[in-house]
């Protein structure tokens, strides 16, 4: 035993706490259940010599809990991932007002979502758009807001991601060198948003080869990583968290989506139902809009009375909060928000307040989508008197006397 426990690995523990969580799923028996205790000993025990041996494996992943936490109240910024808008490039979207707003407001990180790929794809120089992330970058330093840089809207698909996540880890190697002086602890690269519904073990492939290609080059910065089908919370907790102490594991979460996302118009007519409340009243429900009939949206529909509402939130995210605790890792909730044409200002508040405070009492960060776009907090401009009471309440912002 000492000879394995001054070799073992992080592998060896994860072997051992898979095998643990698979025997738990179909433990039938009194036999199983002794199998269980016997395995958490052993595992405890490997943990244990492997930390004494080894002290940065515990202090690495506590780095990444003190990081995530310190990422909380934050938001995003919809801009540089525009690929609609043709002057994205071309202004500044934001000023140091905007920040300086948000800093009053209690936010304390931003989310940047940028369209690397898309920008790549249309022979736009990389260059040209770090100009743009460097002067957020700079406007985070004067404020003191932390920033997480986010790779949106790539190309990944079953059959590309080979030479696909190349492309990623090449983009990726430019950024770690060009912000390599940048602390570790206020700079963050969020490593690829919303993977689409592909194989989960091609996305794990393609995740495990991006951090491990980044890692040779960067000791100390924290990633973060989400599940495929777009960061769902189900995928997550089904994925097996990578072989790198220094990742925080992200998901977004707008459930329910039939009232977070009606009339998104590019989602499609599977959200075309919209004054739907939160929480669910039947007697403010509307009727089915016709052009949902058929698709999924109608399942949604006839769900929404017991979808719509503060418990069904905190069971959806305890989904996430027991796979973390069950691997012992730090999480994020790196989007969350509603769209703002259709749902109703009290709607839209009481569920923001619902998801911000479940992440609160689960101790999960949180990062609203979004500042100043479709799912913008105010009404009208950014600006404290444009912030409605009841979303200022959502937010848990009171104005200094």
């Amino acid at each position: 035993m000492v000879k394995i426990l001054s070799g073992v690995k992080i592998e060896v523990a994860e072997t051992i706490n898979n095998l643990m969580l698979n025997i738990e799923n179909t433990k039938s028996n009194y036999i199983i259940l002794s199998k269980i205790k016997l395995i958490r000993l052993v595992f405890v025990f490997v943990y244990l010599g492997f930390a004494k041996s080894t002290p940065t494996f515990a202090q690495t992943r506590a780095i990444a809990f003190k990081r995530a936490a310190s990422l909380n109240n934050g938001i995003n910024i919809s801009w540089l991932e525009q690929t609609w808008n043709p002057d994205a490039l071309k202004r500044k979207t934001i000023t140091i007002t905007d920040l300086k707003l948000l800093k009053t407001l209690g936010f304390k990180s931003i989310r940047l979502p940028v369209a690397f790929r898309y920008y790549e794809e249309h022979n736009i120089p990389l260059s040209n758009v770090l100009k743009q992330v460097d002067y957020v970058w700079k406007l985070c330093r004067q404020t003191g807001l932390k920033l997480v840089i986010d790779y949106h809207y790539g190309k990944l698909n079953d059959a590309n991601y080979t030479l696909e996540t190349q492309k990623i880890i090449k983009t990726w190697s430019t950024l770690t060198v060009r912000y390599a002086n940048a602390p570790a602890d206020q700079l963050f690269f969020d490593l690829y948003n919303e993977p689409p519904p592909i194989n989960p073990s091609v996305w794990k492939d393609a995740a495990y080869n991006i951090v491990t290609a980044l890692r040779k080059m960067d000791k100390k910065r924290t990633f973060l990583v989400g599940a495929s089908n777009y960061n769902s919370i189900y995928e997550l907790s089904r994925m097996v968290r990578l072989a790198d102490e220094n990742v925080i594991y992200a998901f977004h979460f707008y459930e329910p989506f039939l009232f977070t996302h009606q009339g998104a118009l590019w989602v499609g007519n599977q959200v075309s139902t919209t004054g739907v409340p939160f929480p669910y009243n039947v007697e403010n429900f509307p009727a089915l809009n016709l052009k949902a009939k058929g698709t999924w949206g109608e399942t949604n529909y006839y769900q929404y009375k017991t979808d719509g509402n503060e418990q069904s939130v905190k069971d959806k995210l305890q989904i996430v909060k027991n796979w973390a605790g069950n691997y012992a890792v730090p999480i994020i909730c790196s989007e969350y928000g509603v769209y703002n044409k259709y749902a109703r200002q009290d709607s839209r508040c009481r569920y923001i307040k619902t998801v911000r405070n479940t992440l609160k009492q689960m101790q999960i960060p949180g990062m609203l989508w979004d500042y100043n776009g479709n799912f913008s907090l105010f009404e009208g401009k950014p600006a404290v008197n444009n912030l409605p009471q009841c979303m200022a309440d959502a937010i848990a912002y009171k104005p200094k006397k």
